[in-house]
């Protein structure tokens, strides 16, 4: 009889349009023990119930409840359930470049030297981008929320020194209106950072700085208010989804109450029942 409890979920992401692919792992494991192993990115978990242990670097860790494990590439490595409640967490893979973007130095990746990290701010914020990009993959949103907190990830914990170059809000504008203007297939932030000369931690800065939320969030605000007008004028969510850019109804739902408290079809209804 199968166990319920051991669970396991592979989401696969894009970081923008045509991007660098990004797995994310959602799993619940009892007894499950990995086999030795190592992987070609970083490994980066959220530990959300139990105690998960670790054999990596000749030695045994163990990982608790809000804890972030970062394995390195090419560090070979174990983990299994440290109690015999099990562990359940959270896991993204990426590639090393994702890590070292908008760093200093010689041009070598971060090191952690320490494979579990205190920091319960990022912590949650690396677990809210993982189940919001995973139960939505789209390119954008991931490709604003998860470089921007893997940078800081390696700023925080790692050897590497931070690039915080100002640049100035003019970049943040910029990125704005080519995203209204391409609202339909926005350029990914790797090639609108490519344009302006600067790196995507950069790009992310400026426009963060400038606008007080990332360019995903930013956009998503911005197909609302398309969305509010196409609603008035009798268009139904279906279509207005497809109209603005959103990937289907369910993402426009989603921002729609975010942004203003009711669904499409009930703020639909209310300004139709009140044109009567």
């Amino acid at each position: 009889m199968t166990d319920v409890r051991e669970q396991a979920r592979w989401t696969r992401a894009r970081l923008g349009r045509c991007g660098t692919p990004l797995d994310l792992l959602t799993a619940r494991f009892d007894r499950h023990e990995y086999a030795p192993h190592a992987h070609d990115e970083f490994t980066i978990g959220v530990t959300v119930g139990g105690l998960e242990a670790i054999a990596y670097r000749g030695g045994r860790i163990v990982s608790g409840p809000g804890s972030i494990v970062v394995l390195e590439p090419g560090e070979m490595h174990t983990g299994g359930p440290a109690a015999p409640d099990g562990y359940s967490y959270r896991a993204l893979y990426a590639v090393p470049a994702l890590l070292a973007d908008g760093t200093l130095g010689s041009g070598g990746l971060p090191h952690f030297r320490d494979p579990v990290l205190d920091d319960p701010e990022l912590a949650a914020a690396l677990r809210r981008a993982h189940t919001d990009v995973s139960s939505c993959p789209d390119p954008l949103e991931a490709e604003s929320r998860i470089p921007w907190l893997l940078t800081a990830l390696a700023r925080r914990h790692s050897t590497a020194r931070a690039d915080d170059t100002a640049v100035p809000g003019a970049v943040a504008l910029a990125v704005r209106d080519r995203l209204a203007d391409e609202l339909l297939a926005p350029p990914s932030l790797a090639d609108l950072a490519a344009d302006l000369g600067l790196s995507r931690y950069q790009l992310l800065r400026a426009f963060r700085t400038t606008m007080g939320v990332p360019p995903y969030a930013w956009l998503a605000q911005y197909r609302v208010t398309r969305a509010r007008a196409l609603l008035d004028a009798g268009a139904r969510p279906v279509e207005v989804a497809a109209l603005v850019g959103f990937a289907d109804q369910a993402h426009l739902t989603r921002w729609f109450r975010r942004v203003l408290g009711v669904t499409p079809a009930a703020y639909r209804n209310s300004v139709q029942d009140g044109a009567r």
